[in-house]
């Protein structure tokens, strides 16, 4: 109940606050929809507050806002080790830059007594709100790494089934505590901003840099001596909004003729057809192979008994491959004694899979590192890099009735006495029981 509340009432409840509210005061009290500015009383610690604060939080607001307008987009680039590091790195950079100068904004509310008497209990709420919003966004950062990444898929589809009407509290509601309430702590703040000076932020004074020049005429005679430089300096600061414009749309069109070599640099170029299809067929490859693997697990796991192979299939020459319940290769050989030999076909070098064919001399070969191994003691030569002997593998004599008339464990005891004159009517399987006792 309490996160329906917080995540489908709220954002519904601030939003419509937030518009109506708003509307009210655009249309009603239009000149009370900008900041009033205290730069008159204070400038100095203003402009190390303001400037750093404005500029972190606005990259950040955009990125957030890009986020959720191109979340496929965003996802292809963050699947980019690299730009994902620089989007990271970027991110908590600017949070540390809206971080201080929140922190200046908030101390020269509070120690600036001329200020202090302009400043309203909404101001200070406000102000520790965003202070929070933003501690919170980089512990949450700093915390629960890559969110850009992770967010695609949580919040962004949230914030989408609420604009489309299907609130989906699903995708938020088992994320970390932090990030649960950065997101309670922007529905807080969407409720405050039309009662509160940041109002402003639907105020831009776009006009400013194109309006003519005032000039501002002071009646007392202090203000008078320097209003002749006064004037200057906002020109000078006019001149210098309208470069910054241009220097940021010259980058913005520099980088739309840029990005598709720059797509092509971290993306690499695009496959043809022919090797996606490739590359499509290898990954069917491998899930085929997984697939297989996984049905091979699954009979070890339901079955007490694996059948390996009729004794009379089994050769003194050829091994026969088989995955024991160990998932390990294993080799099957038909013994001088006309009964099973089986052994681990995992060299005890570096794991590799020893050859199945027999030489004169009774050794099958890994042909990894040239090993040599004895089939009947499982040693290998002594001059091999292998150094250990592969492990000899129990197994169950069953005739076609299902009846098991002979065993022969690991550590090499047999029991049971069979027929031999027909090997056909016998089978050969290893038992779950001979695992779990070796």
């Amino acid at each position: 109940m309490l996160d329906s509340f917080l995540f489908v009432g709220l954002p519904y409840i601030s939003l419509a606050v937030c518009v109506l509210v708003t509307f009210y005061r655009l249309r009603h009290q239009r000149f009370a929809q900008s900041a009033l500015s205290s730069q008159f009383l204070e400038n100095k610690q203003l402009l190390w507050g303001s400037m750093p604060w404005h500029i972190g939080i606005a990259v950040i607001l955009l990125a957030h806002f890009f986020i959720l307008a191109f979340p496929g987009l965003w996802q292809a680039l963050v699947a980019n080790k690299t730009v994902l590091y620089i989007f990271e790195s970027a991110g908590i950079a600017l949070s540390m830059l809206a971080l201080v100068g929140l922190a200046v904004l908030l101390v020269r509310r509070i120690t600036s007594a001329r200020i202090q008497a302009v400043t309203t209990t909404m101001d200070l709420v406000i102000l520790l709100l965003l202070l929070g919003q933003v501690v919170l966004g980089m512990a949450t950062a700093g915390l629960y790494r890559w969110g850009s990444a992770w967010a695609v898929n949580t919040a962004v589809p949230y914030v989408w089934s609420l604009i489309l009407f299907k609130p989906e509290i699903a995708y938020v509601t088992d994320l970390p505590p932090l990030m649960k309430g950065h997101i309670i702590g922007a529905w807080l703040l969407l409720l405050l901003i039309p009662f509160s000076r940041l109002i402003h932020v639907f105020a831009l004074p776009l006009q400013y840099l194109f309006r003519p020049p005032q000039k501002v005429v002071w009646m007392d005679s202090r203000h008078q001596e320097g209003e002749l430089s006064l004037a200057e300096a906002q020109e000078s600061r006019r001149y210098f909004l309208r470069a910054a414009l241009g220097i940021v749309g010259g980058a913005c069109l520099l980088f739309v003729g840029a990005a598709d070599k720059l797509f092509r640099f971290f993306f690499g170029p695009r496959l043809s057809q022919k090797e996606e299809a490739s590359i499509m067929s290898e990954r069917l490859s491998l899930m085929q192979k997984t697939v297989e693997q996984k049905k091979y697990e699954l009979e070890r796991q339901q079955n007490d008994y694996i059948f390996i192979s009729k004794l009379s299939d089994l050769s003194a020459q050829k091994g026969k491959y088989f995955i024991d319940y160990a998932m390990t290769p294993a080799l099957a050989f038909l013994d001088k004694d006309n009964l099973p030999l089986l052994l681990s076909a995992k060299c005890t070098h570096l794991g590799c899979t020893v050859g199945s064919n027999v030489d004169a001399d009774g050794k099958i070969l890994c042909p990894c590192h040239i090993s040599y191994f004895d089939i009947h003691s499982g040693m290998p030569n002594p001059d091999s890099p292998a150094k250990a002997p592969l492990p000899h593998i129990g197994w169950v004599l069953m005739d076609q009735s299902g009846k098991m008339v002979a065993s022969k464990t690991a550590n090499g005891k047999v029991t049971g006495n069979p027929d031999l004159t027909d090997l056909s009517q016998y089978s050969v399987f290893v038992a779950r029981y001979q695992k779990e006792d070796a």
